[in-house]
């Protein structure tokens, strides 16, 4: 039995029903990250899909120094805090580094360890010491039988509440695939897996200096990871992605996300029937 993580008045996990991790892929500005909350927390409401807003305030682990990041941990977790307090959605963000941790437990639902780091022991330990939901993204270096490695330093701090993330997995130079198979064997480990469909279509490094993305992919590869029982759908969602300053290749829009959210919608109802 897949284990039930609840986040304020989500459940994830325990056989409850597919659950939205949605939003920018970084924060552009107050504004920006505020009204697409509000849009997509308006398109989940009409839909009845429990919802977990996401948006970094730094994305520390660009391809290019020159890659806009965010701005940063002082101004993005008030930004955060707004849009929890405001709109009232949970948060998920990540975090790249111990020291800023303790700040962004007192904003954050989720902590997000990013792929990169899904290795770093000493990180994830203190992560799980906050006592906060840790979303783990496994590495696309990662073997789906290795995340019961990174669960385990969790749990040794004596955290449960933890829920493990696909992204694909490096198939030769700037490329990605999904291997779906994956959603089966880390769900065996008794947590809630979710599936990254944005973030598996990325061409890490694709573009030089930033990557690159193959967005008409995200919705067959929704259908299918919900198809395979997953237990949340991790989806970066922008106004007009081709214009974000980062991770605009792999973002789908958001006129697109009410109809790829209708379609998952019944496929869960039927998978966990």
């Amino acid at each position: 039995m897949i284990r039930e993580i609840k986040i304020k008045d989500v459940k994830m996990g325990g056989g409850n029903p597919v659950v939205l991790i949605a939003g920018p892929c970084v924060i552009e500005s107050e504004k920006h990250a505020v009204d697409h909350a509000k849009a997509i927390k308006d398109i989940c409401k009409k839909l009845d899909f429990p919802f977990i807003f996401k948006s970094s305030y730094d994305k520390a682990n660009r391809s290019s120094v020159q890659s806009y990041r965010g701005p940063g941990i002082d101004e993005g977790l008030e930004i955060l805090a707004k849009i929890k307090k405001d709109v009232g959605v949970p948060i998920l963000s990540d975090v790249h580094c111990r020291a800023e941790l303790d700040r962004a437990k007192k904003v954050l639902d989720i902590i997000q360890v990013p792929a990169f780091l899904c290795r770093q022991t000493d990180f994830i330990i203190e992560a799980a010491k906050t006592k906060r939901i840790v979303n783990i993204k496994k590495g696309q270096f990662l073997a789906p039988w290795d995340i019961k490695n990174v669960i385990e330093k969790i749990e040794s701090a004596g955290n449960k509440d933890i829920i493990i993330t696909e992204r694909g997995v490096s198939f030769g130079y700037n490329n990605l695939v999904s291997d779906l198979r994956a959603l089966d064997i880390m769900r065996e480990f008794g947590y809630p897996v979710v599936y990254d469909a944005t973030h598996s279509v990325q061409l890490p490094g694709g573009k030089g200096i930033a990557s690159g993305g193959e967005r008409r992919f995200v919705t067959g590869l929704s259908r299918a990871a919900v198809a395979m029982g997953c237990d949340g759908l991790f989806l970066e969602v922008h106004k007009d992605p081709d214009k974000a300053p980062c991770d605009g290749s792999n973002m789908i829009t958001l006129k697109r996300l009410e109809g790829l959210l209708k379609e998952t919608k019944k496929i869960d109802a039927i998978v966990k029937r």
